[in-house]
């Protein structure tokens, strides 16, 4: 697990460009097996470079670094944590990103156990004994990190990859 304080990135959402104005007959849109090419043959590249674990690192703190972002400029402002849910649920589906489920909540001590079907990084795989989806556990991460101002970890617990039909991922507040 990756947990460590947020580094402010380089990156910044207007990076991304005028898409409209960029792609105007082709769109926002592209297919699931291309954005999988890019993230898959990159993440390979990376293994033999540096090996799995500092790949699973960046991973990780990339997802983070989109994850925050991604909540300041998609998500409009939660008026609680039920709206912030909510919001997440519609924003992810409507976008294509996967349909995120809630299967247990406390919200005194903001622990979750989401799930999410149909995502982009594994949904459809061969089972394998790869942990997949560190990209997207970071992605959660810094989600939250971005609606509460806290810490979180995030660690999925069950994979399309593992034999599930969902990925189930665990997420709690980082207690010092």
């Amino acid at each position: 697990m990756f947990v460590e304080a947020r580094v402010e990135p380089k990156f910044s959402w207007s990076m991304l460009g005028d898409i409209e104005k960029g792609r105007p007959n082709l769109g926002n849109h592209v297919q699931v097996d291309v954005y999988r090419l890019m993230q898959f043959t990159l993440r390979d590249t990376m293994i033999q470079k540096m090996g799995v674990e500092k790949t699973d690192e960046i991973f990780y703190l990339a997802g983070k670094n989109a994850g925050f972002e991604y909540f300041k400029n998609k998500i409009t402002e939660p008026k609680d944590i039920n709206d912030f849910i909510i919001k997440l649920q519609k924003d992810l589906k409507e976008n294509n990103i996967g349909i995120l489920r809630v299967e247990q909540a406390n919200f005194d001590s903001l622990e979750f156990t989401m799930t999410i079907s149909e995502d982009l990084d594994c949904s459809g795989l061969d089972i394998c004994d790869e942990e997949i989806c560190v990209y997207d556990e970071g992605f959660i991460s810094g989600i939250f990190l971005a609606y509460t101002g806290e810490e979180f970890t995030v660690k999925e617990v069950d994979c399309w990859c593992s034999g599930d039909r969902v990925c189930r991922f665990k997420i709690s507040p980082v207690r010092m």
